[in-house]
């Protein structure tokens, strides 16, 4: 089979690197890819991700028979309704069923349409209302841009002040542009949180394994919040009765519900949990493979995802028995000085030889001159595998140095709550 992976981020180097190990791969495409993925695959440039006819032309002349699209602002464009139109076939759904993750204004009234556990909440587009609707309520709250602001549209104002400025930043001054036309304001819920992926045809959903990443830049969970520090799977604090929970009152409604709307899901459903002392609630939904959860997750995976890919998008997936390997899995992103705000980018790296249970997956890297050198904030994410998390752990920190670059930053605690 001739596979193309859109995208080229960690993420979609962890599916290149998966998708890489199946024996019904013919030939393998990421555009753009990374220098990761180029020692898989062959990376396809002079085509950009929003140029739809360039890709559907890539397709046919290529004869790809299967599309993986890694990030969320293609699906939530509409580039699986494109190449579905010219019968090209795609893992990942389309975009109306992507508003799921897209506008989060949509998530919530989807959940509570199909009385999907989450926090209550309020929908505005209009900053005196919504100034209003602060001043009326008396419980913590967090503010959220309804659409994509690439994982920093979450607020957690600590006052009132505070509540009313990040309103005023994302209604009025726009600093997440069209993604800040609506916010939702809802309630703040506590607990641990857990991400659960899953993959659905559709119809049938099967749940992956629960992981846990870390949001807050520094040790504790301190700092501001990125994309993501770091991540490890399964989460020992995700019980199986959790997760019997999660499947019949979380994901099944979900999938369900996207069918009756007349907008089936097909590809990865991602669920943001959090584990509250009134059961499980879920922060938010989205349409893909989580970054850096992934990472952690693809190299337990037992049973081959190109079949997997294959049986979502031909609605068979309930014929298909998915294994996990047994033990755990912990990954460490390594990130340039700056992150998450002005990146220093331009830096050489060096990787050495890691061990066969190791695997640095690429992030935000490039080829300038012969040079491997670093170009964006998150760099690489150096993940290990073994027995259990203990093992993990261990293993991905006393190789941490065989990837460097100048100002290199990473936590030096990640696992530290399955540990604990």
């Amino acid at each position: 089979m001739n596979v193309l992976v859109i995208g080229s981020g960690g993420r979609e180097h962890a599916i290149v690197w998966k998708v890489s190990q199946s024996p019904g791969l013919t030939k393998l495409y990421a555009l753009p890819g990374n220098p990761g993925t180029a020692e898989l695959a062959e990376n396809v440039s002079g085509i950009s991700v929003d140029d739809y006819a360039a890709i559907i032309v890539f397709c046919k002349d290529k004869q790809i028979e299967l599309v993986i699209v890694g990030p969320e602002a293609p699906l939530a464009a509409g580039l699986v309704d494109s190449l579905s139109a010219e019968g090209i076939r795609c893992f990942g759904p389309s975009q109306a069923a992507a508003q799921i993750e897209a506008s989060k204004s949509f998530a919530k009234d989807f959940m509570a349409r199909h009385t999907i556990p989450t926090a209550k909440y309020e929908t505005f587009s209009n900053y005196d209302e919504a100034v209003q609707y602060l001043e009326s309520v008396d419980y913590p709250i967090v503010i959220k841009a309804s659409g994509l602001a690439a994982g920093k549209g979450v607020i957690l104002p600590d006052t009132l002040e505070e509540a009313k400025s990040t309103l005023e930043d994302i209604l009025v001054k726009r600093v997440f542009g069209d993604a800040g036309t609506e916010v939702v304001i809802e309630e703040r819920m506590t607990g641990q949180e857990v991400s659960l992926m899953a993959f659905t045809d559709g119809t049938s959903v099967v749940p992956m394994l629960p992981a846990q990443d870390h949001k807050r830049l520094l040790d504790g969970d301190e700092g501001p919040n990125t994309g993501g520090m770091g991540a490890y799977a399964p989460a020992p604090i995700f019980t199986a009765e959790m997760m019997d929970e999660a499947v019949e009152h979380v994901l099944k409604p979900a999938v369900i519900g996207m069918k009756r709307e007349g907008n089936p899901f097909v590809g990865v459903l991602y669920a943001g949990l959090m584990l509250t002392l009134n059961g499980i609630r879920v922060l938010e939904f989205n349409c893909r493979f989580g970054d850096p959860e992934t990472q952690v997750v693809l190299p337990l995976l037992e049973t081959d995802l190109l079949e997997i890919a294959g049986a979502c998008v031909d609605g068979r997936l309930n014929e298909m028995n998915i294994y996990w390997k047994k033990g755990a899995a912990v990954c460490v992103v390594l990130a340039s000085k700056g992150y998450p705000d002005k990146v220093e980018s331009g830096k050489v790296v060096s990787i050495e030889k890691l061990p066969d249970d190791m695997v640095c997956f690429h992030a935000g890297t490039k080829l300038e001159n012969g040079n491997l050198i670093t170009s964006g904030g998150r760099v690489f994410g150096l993940t290990a595998w073994g027995e259990d998390i203990e093992g993990a752990f261990k293993k991905v920190y006393s190789n941490i140095n065989k990837a460097s670059f100048g100002g290199m930053q990473y936590r030096r605690d990640i696992a530290h709550r399955a540990l604990s």
